[in-house]
């Protein structure tokens, strides 16, 4: 059986700051620059993300998206070119294994972007309203290491953990399918997308963090 490290007191209070909501506008991909700089361009195939890519040419992920001027609400799309600094060759040739990617837990529209300030509350995550299935699924093979009937304003909440010191939150649920020291595989159904008592708009809010910092969830998401 697969070890996961023990999901800490601090880690689970950081988690509880999270998401604010407001309505996004879409910001197109940037437009790759010509820094001055030595490099070399990556031009992104259906269905990768920048995370992939980062790991692709073993630079970190934040590098790329400075130097490329990403906004954190744009989404690379197929055929854009990405410049990749120091010439640094791909470390795998064939893509990426299905195991280590993360899938999006809903099919629907995002309303809220990571980031964003509402009601002087950061957005950490994103707030995904379903278009009809309202089931949830796991975005990664992992350990659901919380599971609460009532976490606060974010209500039925569900955190797995993952390796690489990956966890996801999928919070706002109606339902949840699953307990504390569930082994979850990437796609199986976690819960049922809610609402809370004090906004009854059916959405989810969803994070992907590593270790107790979030991450920018389109930056991994495809």
């Amino acid at each position: 059986m697969r070890h996961y490290p023990v999901f800490s007191i601090i880690t689970l209070y950081l988690i509880i700051n999270i998401f604010g909501c407001a309505s996004p506008s879409y910001i197109a991909p940037s437009i790759a620059p010509l820094p001055k700089i030595s490099g070399t361009y990556h031009r992104v195939e259906k269905g990768q993300t920048l995370w992939q890519i980062s790991r692709m040419y073993n630079v970190e992920l934040e590098e790329i998206v400075s130097i490329n001027r990403i906004q954190g609400s744009s989404h690379i799309e197929s055929g854009q070119l990405i410049f990749i600094p120091s010439q640094k060759r791909p470390a795998v040739t064939k893509g990426y294994s299905y195991r280590d990617s993360f899938i999006w837990p809903v099919k629907g529209m995002v309303i809220a972007t990571f980031g964003q300030n509402f009601r002087n509350m950061i957005n950490k995550g994103i707030n995904i309203k379903p278009e009809r299935n309202l089931e949830v699924i796991a975005s990664q093979n992992g350990k659901v290491v919380f599971c609460s009937d009532d976490f606060g304003p974010f209500g039925k909440t569900i955190i797995i953990e993952h390796e690489n010191g990956f966890s996801t939150v999928y919070a706002r649920n109606s339902r949840l399918m699953v307990k504390a020291g569930d082994i979850v595989q990437k796609g199986a159904v976690i819960a049922i997308a809610g609402s809370n008592d004090k906004d009854k708009e059916v959405y989810l809010h969803f994070e992907i963090r590593k270790g107790s910092v979030p991450q920018n969830p389109y930056y991994y998401l495809p």
